[in-house]
């Protein structure tokens, strides 16, 4: 495969051939995307670059779990889909290239342009990230970056969620089992973007994404109320519960005098999912099942994942071991993405006398059994670390 270089955001892209750039989309310290057509098909998609891969390890382990992830969750419909990986040459790289399904916004966008959009736009944007949220949860994966310009949408309002690079697994808090202080805050956190949503369309006010977690967790406070002692001991380590009760406490303020716009059933689900106490919180299914998505639930398009996330890779410490890992990973990508192919070609020949319907049922099937979606796309405050860290299990 030849390939060619592409300049976005004054950086090198060395993709292939196939592929013109259409547009630059954003960068950040460790990452930039563009959009691109690949020229023989018509088919556009995002490609980003990650590179700084080997600049430090904490950042070859997130890549190495990004790649992970997104091949584990890959074909779900609100998670965004992967259609290729690729390292230019095995031998001298720095970088890896991710070719993605391309979306047109992500929310924090929508939420900062003032646009108007109905209820049933926010119904649709929580519904579909709750989907995504019961997807990966039940793989036993945190995502723990959810945030509104970590969801995608498009002009058809589809919403995908992307970024695993800080997941983790997990075990259920109503388990008993160790670990339980992973699972404290996903739906909190749904709605919390969920309130941005409202903030900004309902009563034209705005609570910041991009803050640091102790400040996160004072506008929490402040709206929520501070925590009883009997919920408090059940939701954060002894340092978490000490820093909360050194703030100023908080009485909860009614969600209905902050957004009086609202509907009695939005309403009714923010009580249910902005709550401190993970054993009283609202289960992803509970939610999914809430009249207030009554429009757009149907539990036979809410899947599970048949399987758990394997994180052995998670006890790798050089990067070189990383490194290593990382091209395995993008070789077998590629290999079985190479094999379905084969597979499509034989069941188009197989199926040439059957009708439409049944080819198209087969090749589904295919598609899902695999994982792989490609083939049906058509389309500042100092804080100590440790604190933040447990904080972060709160919040």
């Amino acid at each position: 495969m030849g390939y060619h270089a592409l300049s976005c955001f004054s950086q090198t892209f060395q993709v292939a051939e196939k592929y013109e750039l259409v547009k630059e989309i954003g960068q950040g310290a460790y990452g930039i995307v563009c959009a691109a057509v690949n020229t023989r098909n018509g088919e556009k998609c995002a490609i980003k670059k990650v590179n700084k891969l080997f600049e430090r390890p904490i950042l070859t382990k997130r890549a190495l779990r990004e790649l992970k992830l997104l091949e584990h969750f890959n074909g779900h419909k609100n998670i965004i889909g992967l259609l290729d990986m690729d390292i230019v040459d095995y031998s001298n790289f720095n970088e890896i290239y991710l070719y993605q399904e391309l979306m047109e916004a992500d929310l924090h966008q929508i939420i900062r342009s003032g646009q108007p959009l109905t209820d049933e736009h926010y119904q649709s944007f929580i519904y579909q990230a709750c989907c995504g949220l019961k997807y990966i949860h039940s793989a036993n994966v945190l995502h723990r970056d959810l945030k509104p310009c970590n969801l995608l949408v498009n002009t058809k309002c589809e919403l995908k969620i992307c970024d695993f690079g800080l997941a983790r697994g997990y075990v259920d808090a109503k388990s008993g089992q160790e670990g339980d202080a992973g699972f404290m805050t996903e739906y909190l956190t749904c709605g919390r973007w969920a309130v941005s949503l409202l903030n900004y369309w309902a009563v034209n006010r705005y609570l910041k994404e991009e803050i640091v977690i102790v400040d996160q967790l004072n506008q929490i406070l402040y709206i929520l109320g501070t925590p009883d002692d009997d919920t408090l001991k059940r939701i954060g380590s002894e340092r978490a519960q000490t820093y909360i009760r050194s703030l100023e406490r908080f009485a909860k303020i009614p969600l209905d005098q902050l957004y009086p716009n609202a509907t009695d059933t939005a309403l009714d689900l923010l009580e249910k999912l902005l709550t401190f106490d993970p054993m009283s919180r609202i289960e992803v299914e509970d939610a999914l099942d809430h009249p207030y998505f009554e429009l757009f639930h149907d539990p036979d398009d809410e899947p599970t994942h048949f399987a758990t996330v394997d994180f052995s890779f998670e006890s790798l410490n050089t990067i070189e071991e990383m490194k290593e890992t990382i091209i395995d990973e993008v070789k077998m990508f590629k290999a079985r993405k190479h094999s379905l192919r084969l597979d499509m070609r034989g069941l188009r020949r197989q199926n040439s006398i059957t009708t439409p319907t049944s080819k198209r049922a087969r090749y589904n099937s295919q598609v899902n059994e695999m994982g792989y979606a490609d083939q049906l796309i058509t389309s500042p405050v100092d804080v100590d670390p440790n604190l933040e860290r447990d904080l972060s299990g709160i919040i």
